[in-house]
């Protein structure tokens, strides 16, 4: 198993702050959080100061992906399996490790461009979390959710996730299904805890922003999930897929375009994975029922720049 103990925080910029705000806020369900910038977005789901990050800025982009460990020695192993694989890696100032609300912290790309960050000694808020619609997300050992980012150099990718810093494949999905022409492509589902996957890797152009494909969120109720999905569909929001359980980690979720051309997933009754049994599989459809993409709108990440 990995040193990776969970998707601890993700950072990324935004052309339009107010409008995630409209979306993860008054949509989602997600409580203000505190940081340093005082034009950003910090959301709070539970004793973190904040789970998601978001800045203003004139490109959207993913600013830093990060992953938590267990304490400093796991932070010097990983340090040291970076370094021993050929990885240009920094230790983070005080300063800035202050700025994230973590003790210690090393930064390092990963081979899509990715800034990656890696962190022990969160700083805890322990003033109650406050939702605006009173909704409870799952976190705690299974982390912040998921994240599925997009990669030129695949095999490059997943072998750095899975060879140098250990995270475990859990399944994958062929692209075009199981008749497609070859060479085959594939999304590939990694885990680092019980959740079914933390991060998914999938074949897409190269761009000069590094992007995301989608971050997923987890409550707690199917009830929440389905407020939710009508409050962003009355707050404007684009629905890029309706309700549906997925096949791999039984999900039962919706997808909502978020500014920057990404998706959110907001889902809940994902599945815990036992492994003393589990083998990873291919999946040969995304979902039981449901998740029905038709009227979605192209995604930044498979969008060729011109």
């Amino acid at each position: 198993m990995s040193d990776i103990r969970s998707l601890g925080y993700l950072k990324v910029q935004t052309q339009d702050v107010d409008r995630w705000r409209e979306l993860v806020v008054d949509g989602l369900g997600m409580a203000v959080g505190s940081g340093p910038d005082e034009d950003g977005l910090y959301l709070r789901i539970d004793e973190r100061r904040s789970r998601l990050q978001v800045l203003q800025g004139e490109v959207d982009k993913v600013l830093a992906v990060g992953w938590e460990v267990r304490d400093q020695f796991a932070l010097r192993a990983v340090h040291d399996e970076l370094e021993k694989a050929g990885v240009e890696v920094r230790e983070l100032s005080q300063g800035e490790a202050d700025q994230r609300d973590v003790e210690r912290a090393i930064t390092f790309a990963d081979p899509a461009g990715t800034t990656v960050e890696v962190f022990f000694g969160p700083v805890l808020d322990h003033s109650p979390v406050v939702t605006p619609h009173g909704g409870r997300f799952v976190t705690g050992p299974a982390g912040l959710g998921h994240v599925v980012l997009p990669t030129p150099h695949f095999q490059e990718t997943y072998d750095f996730y899975t060879e140098v810093l250990g995270f475990l494949p859990r399944g994958a999905m062929r692209l075009g299904g199981p008749g497609a022409p070859g060479p085959a492509l594939r999304v590939r589902f990694l885990g680092v805890n019980q959740r079914h996957h933390s991060l998914a890797i999938c074949p897409a152009p190269p761009s000069e922003a590094p992007g995301m494909v989608h971050l997923m969120m987890e409550v707690d109720t199917l009830d929440a999930v389905g407020q939710a999905l009508d409050r962003v569909g009355k707050l404007g929001f684009s629905i890029s897929s309706t309700l549906g359980r997925h096949t791999n980690d039984k999900m039962v979720s919706f997808y909502v375009r978020a500014p920057g051309g990404w998706d959110l997933e907001f889902g809940t009754e994902g599945m815990l994975v036992d492994e003393t049994h589990y083998t990873a599989e291919e999946i040969t459809a995304d979902s039981y029922w449901g998740h029905d993409w038709s009227g979605s709108e192209p995604l930044a990440a498979f969008t060729p720049e011109s």
